[in-house]
Order: structure tokens, then sequence, then C-alpha cells
């Protein structure tokens, strides 16, 4: 893995066939020095936005890439700093660019998010009521069999994402099964990007046991309770996991932390504006 020096001024929208992520953000949904936890993953010839929050398109305009520019979202769950930015998104293709935009989604989440997020601003722009799939170009991926846990996957260009469900909320499930809709990223077999979860440390060690991860990019809240996992819960995982995590979604007061995390032995912490090429 390489990372970028310094923030990057031009954001990788295709490669060589190297894996590029770029961090939007890495912040909690709390923070205000901080930009919202998304990605944009870029690999051969096409890109994938992993969640879009309501500053998603600001700070990403901020570097030069226009909404108009994403070939593919993929969203992880209907929080706002996950979902805040796709009102933007859809209504800029229906009525600007004259284009649907890609989703990879799948028949269950599709009914959440428009029934519980976006329904409320589109249906009733025009005199016909609109539903999802006049706004998006869905891409339905296929679910896996014989997965530590419901995983599905989907391939966009060369790139291969794998996504398997997370523990996040509400905080009084006892598992996955018991949760609202989410799920991680887990890029070309050797990248796991969390997004938001609880401490699952069945989710971590089954899936590094299958993929043997390069790095994976951990939610990691700074104080316990709630829908996230803390830095003290993650610093009970294994040495050889805490190694290959680079920590990210944290708050604004992240840097009173560092030695506690160089101490545990945590890989590092993830660098706004900053590429990982893989």
């Amino acid at each position: 893995m390489k990372i970028s020096k310094k923030p990057v001024t031009k954001v990788p929208l295709s490669t060589k066939g190297e894996l590029s992520i770029y961090f939007i953000g890495c912040g909690s949904a709390f923070a205000k020095t901080l930009k919202q936890n998304n990605i944009l993953v870029a690999k051969g010839d096409r890109n994938i936005l992993i969640d879009c929050g309501g500053t998603c398109s600001q700070s990403l305009f901020d570097v030069g890439v226009n909404l108009k520019d994403i070939d593919t979202y993929l969203i992880t769950h209907s929080h706002a700093d996950h979902v805040g930015g796709l009102e933007e998104a859809h209504l800029l293709g229906r009525y600007v660019l004259k284009t649907k935009p890609k989703m990879v989604i799948n028949e269950t989440y599709e009914k959440i998010l428009w029934e519980q997020s976006l329904r409320g601003g589109a249906e009733l722009s025009e005199e016909t009521p609109l539903d999802f799939s006049d706004l998006w170009d869905v891409i339905r991926p296929t679910k896996l069999k014989d997965f530590p846990r419901e995983t599905e996957e989907v391939d966009i260009g060369s790139l291969n994402v794998k996504m398997p469900r997370t523990l996040h909320f509400p905080d009084s499930a006892r598992s996955w099964k018991e949760c609202a809709w989410s799920c991680g990223i887990i890029l070309d077999n050797k990248v796991f990007f969390t997004s938001d979860t609880r401490f699952d440390q069945d989710l971590i060690q089954h899936y590094d046991e299958l993929f043997g991860f390069e790095i994976i990019f951990h939610d990691c809240q700074l104080f316990t309770g709630g829908v996230h996992a803390s830095l003290d819960e993650l610093c009970a995982l294994p040495r050889s996991l805490r190694e290959k995590i680079v920590l990210m979604h944290y708050g604004d007061d992240w840097q009173k932390y560092l030695k506690k995390a160089s101490d545990a032995g945590f890989h590092s912490w993830a660098k706004e504006g900053h590429t990982y090429t893989f």
C-alpha cells in the first residue's frame, strides 16, 4: 500500500489497473473540523463512490470532482453523513444531465432507502409520481453462498466488491440479523472498509481468515457506547489484526489519542484528502 505524502490536488477517477482509494473525509457524523467519512474508489476506467453524505458533493467539488464524474454509487447505510447527498445526485441526473446515475443496491435496501430517505424530496417532483427506478440505474449484486454472514458481490469493471452485513444500529441489536440494513465493503479481497459498525470481532476475524486483508479501514469512536466501535474495544482485537487497522470515522479530538493508538499497535489514522494505492 502506498499513501500519498500530502493531500492530492488531482483525485483519481481512473487508474492504469491499480486500486486507488481517495478519502474524501475521515470524520464522524458530529465532526466539525473533519469531512464526512466517504471514499472514492477507482480502478481501471471505472470509479465508485462509497457513500454520499450531505457535504460530499462540496468536498469533491473543492478538489475538482463533480457529481457528473461519478460512475457508480454504493451506499452502506442510511445515516445522513452517508446518504444526505443522494437527492442532489439523482435530481442533477434527471433535470440537468438527463441521465440516471448508477447505484449498486439490493432490493431490500432499495426499498428502505427510497421509503425512509429519498421519497419525500423526489416522488412528487413531476405530474406523475416518480419512484426509485425513475431516478437511478440499478445494479443488483449477487448473494454469495457459504459465507459467515449475508454477503453480496458485484463487479464494477475489473473491481470486485463484496458487501458483508454489519452490526450497526440500533444499539439494542444483538447481532447483524437484528440490525437495520448496513454493510461493509471488501475491495478486490484485500481491502476491508467497514463503514460504520459497532465492535464486531467475528466480522473482522472471520473475513480476515477468508481473505487475509492487506489493510482494514475501521470505524473508530473515541468513547465507548452507542452504535460505533470504540478505540478501547478495538484494542481488544489480536495484535495481528490491530496492525492492519487504519482508524477512521473519528472525532475532532482524535489527536489526544495518538499515543494510545500507537502503543496498541494500530497501523495508522486515515488521512483526509489522501489516496491509498494498492
